[in-house]
Formats: C-alpha cells, sequence, structure tokens
C-alpha cells in the first residue's frame, strides 16, 4: 500500500508557473513508476507525463510538451511537475499516481491515486 499526497495547486495567470508536489508513503517509493494526470470539468481524467523508477524515461501528452517537466527525487519520496507558460486549459484537477506493475501512460496502468490538487490558470 502506497500513500500519494499532492500539493501546489492554486490560482494563476496565464503564462505563469506552479510547481505541483507528490509526497509518498508506504513501500519503497524508487519501486513505483509515477505519474500525473488531470481532470477538468465535465471531461474525463487524462495522462499528463509519466517518469520512470530512476527517472530516466519522461513521456508527456503533446499539449503539454515544452512547457511541463516532471521529475523525482526518490531519497525524499516525492514527484513534481514543473508547469510554466500555464495556459487556461490546463485548468483541472491533477492527480498524481503511482504503478508497480509497468511502465505506463494510461489510468489503466496506475494502481494508487491521491487526491488531486486544483491547478486554475485566468486568462
Amino acid at each position: 500500500q502506497v500513500q500519494l499526497v499532492e500539493s501546489g495547486g492554486g490560482l494563476v495567470q496565464a503564462g505563469g508557473s506552479l510547481r505541483l508536489s507528490c509526497a509518498a508513503s508506504g513501500r519503497a517509493f524508487s519501486s513505483y513508476v509515477m505519474g500525473w494526470f488531470r481532470q477538468a470539468p465535465g471531461k474525463e481524467r487524462e495522462f499528463v507525463a509519466a517518469i520512470s523508477w530512476g527517472g530516466g524515461t519522461t513521456d508527456y501528452v503533446d499539449s503539454v510538451k515544452g512547457r511541463f517537466t516532471i521529475s523525482r527525487v526518490n531519497a525524499v519520496n516525492t514527484v513534481y511537475l514543473q508547469m510554466n507558460s500555464l495556459k487556461p486549459e490546463d485548468t483541472a484537477v491533477y492527480y498524481c499516481a503511482a504503478s508497480l506493475r509497468s511502465y505506463g501512460l494510461r489510468t489503466a496502468d496506475y494502481d494508487y491515486w491521491g487526491q488531486g490538487t486544483q491547478v486554475t490558470v485566468s486568462s
């Protein structure tokens, strides 16, 4: 079992930046593939970014490439999502997720989820 707690969301103007953090507790953090997903009102939860166990492999949805960066520090059991050049369409609840099984980009690939943190980008 692992517990995930996100923080760092908030209200920001278009063009601004936020850094989300996700602190994990429980089993060895380095055993997990970590991902960030988001869900806007009336829409399905979508993949945003993923990072492999040691951080050597990352993937992003096309809409955030060049603007968002996922990273992890295994020594402090934390994964981050640095979000720059934010747009109103980035407004959503952002969820951190962990997978024990394999590296994946789908919600079904992940076993554990945080409670989410709201990101609102004003125009």
